[in-house]
């Protein structure tokens, strides 16, 4: 079997690769080529997500950049706060809470399968917290009833 490369430039302490790498020398010292590392990181993520293993701060700092969210998206969008956030990324090898983990999970999911309904509806719940609670008017369509969005109710007052 040939060497084993510990892929550390993952920010994980637990990855190795056992292929798909090359070793070269550089004027620095040695150097690593990885082969296709974009899906490597794919395989990764998809390995994070399906493990029955509570993620802990350091894998959700690489789920979060490989989505190439902020701390504060992110924390948004599961509905934490990003000082929060923050410090489940600095405890690398503390476990996050059940909920969060579970939405992480879901949110790169979706993100390495090109579907947005995940990230919309807990975009648009996470919107929730941002609104006040003003009076809904509805109006009667045929024989449907549907809510007036604001643009329509402030066209109907002026």
């Amino acid at each position: 079997m040939s060497k084993r490369h510990h892929y550390t430039e993952s920010g994980l302490d637990n990855i190795y690769l056992v292929d798909g790498f090359t070793i070269h020398k550089t004027p620095y010292g040695e150097g690593v080529s990885i082969q296709n590392a974009a899906a490597l990181h794919k395989a990764i993520g998809k390995h994070l997500v399906a493990r029955p293993i509570p993620l802990n701060g350091a894998e959700v700092r690489f789920l979060r950049t490989e989505m190439e969210l902020t701390q504060r998206d992110l924390a948004g969008i599961i509905g934490a706060t990003e000082q929060t956030l923050r410090l489940w990324e600095k405890n690398r090898g503390k476990f996050i809470p059940g909920t969060a983990d579970r939405l992480l999970r879901a949110l790169y999911s979706e993100f390495v399968g090109g579907d947005v309904h995940i990230r919309q509806m807990l975009e648009r719940l996470a919107d929730l917290d941002r609104l006040e609670n003003r009076p809904t008017c509805f109006k009667k369509n045929n024989s449907n009833w549907k809510p007036l969005h604001v643009p329509q109710l402030e066209q109907m007052q002026a």
